[in-house]
């Protein structure tokens, strides 16, 4: 797998994302390769925990949106969706096919009879802050921020963020959160209860593993009863359908004027002009 790595130390398993070059933003095949290596992860029993994390001072941007807007792969294209072979008149269906994959792993990352730990060191950004809320632990380094970061582009949001914020922040802080484009540092986070600890920048590394080696000593049985009972109190066994939803509504959007406008001028480094379309 060209930029995903897979790392076991004893009972723990590492998932790093290593795409440094583009913010370790996710296109189709880096997508389909994160949710094979998760998947494995999640169903080995030599491994009791679950470390999730980028290389290179960013967590996730999310979908690569260079990779969008120059159209994706067709190969790729008409891998999960026939219909969707032919040219696309619009950005949806290249999202779609990011988010199929990237949604299982996330449905994945909810089932596993393991604790995953999202380990954020860095910028945590629209669909990377999607990922790392699915995972049963966050921790963050002082230099991490979070950002919904979906607006920018003109895009409504997925990768579980519209489900998760809510959940977690209640209705008003998550669309605070969304609405206003606001960047939280780590400690911010950590006070609206998005993060478990935040750790200093030198010690991240060694507070991680000393955190990941302890669950994975733990009562692995247990604590996948536990995860199970918690996330049916959560209501967490409408996240599948929910995070149908969100990528029905996210490809419809991406296919509309404003996301045209939004990524144009996001490469364009300009103030968007969106017209509400």
């Amino acid at each position: 797998m060209e930029h995903i790595r897979v790392e076991k130390t004893g009972a723990v398993g590492r998932l790093v994302i290593d795409r440094r070059e583009r913010f370790n933003s996710l296109d189709v095949r880096t997508a389909r390769d994160l949710r094979k290596a998760g998947l494995s992860l999640a169903r080995d029993p030599s491994v009791r925990a679950v470390v999730l994390r980028g290389e290179g001072r960013v967590f996730c941007s999310g979908a690569d949106l260079k990779y969008i807007r120059a159209g994706g792969d067709p190969q790729d294209l008409g891998y999960l969706s026939p219909e969707a072979r032919e040219t696309p008149t619009g950005y949806g269906p290249v999202f779609r096919q990011i988010l199929e994959y990237l949604h299982s792993t996330i449905s994945e990352i909810r089932r596993a009879p393991k604790p995953f730990v999202a380990a954020v060191d860095g910028a945590c950004a629209a669909g990377g802050l999607g990922l790392a809320i699915a995972c049963d632990l966050v921790v963050a380094s002082e230099r991490a921020t979070f950002e919904y970061a979906y607006f920018k582009t003109g895009l409504s949001g997925a990768e579980s963020s519209t489900f998760f914020l809510p959940k977690m922040l209640g209705l008003r802080r998550a669309q605070d959160l969304a609405l206003l484009g606001t960047r939280l540092s780590a400690r911010e986070a950590k006070d609206l209860g998005l993060v478990s600890a935040v750790y200093p920048n030198e010690l991240f590394d060694a507070e991680l593993t000393a955190l990941a080696e302890r669950l994975a000593a733990g009562p692995t049985s247990a604590m996948a009863a536990a995860k199970r009972l918690m996330n049916e109190a959560a209501g967490v066994d409408r996240l599948d359908h929910h995070l149908d939803r969100e990528l029905d509504e996210l490809g419809r959007v991406a296919d509309g004027p404003d996301f045209a406008e939004g990524i144009d001028a996001f490469f364009g480094k300009r103030a968007p002009r969106f017209h509400g379309r």
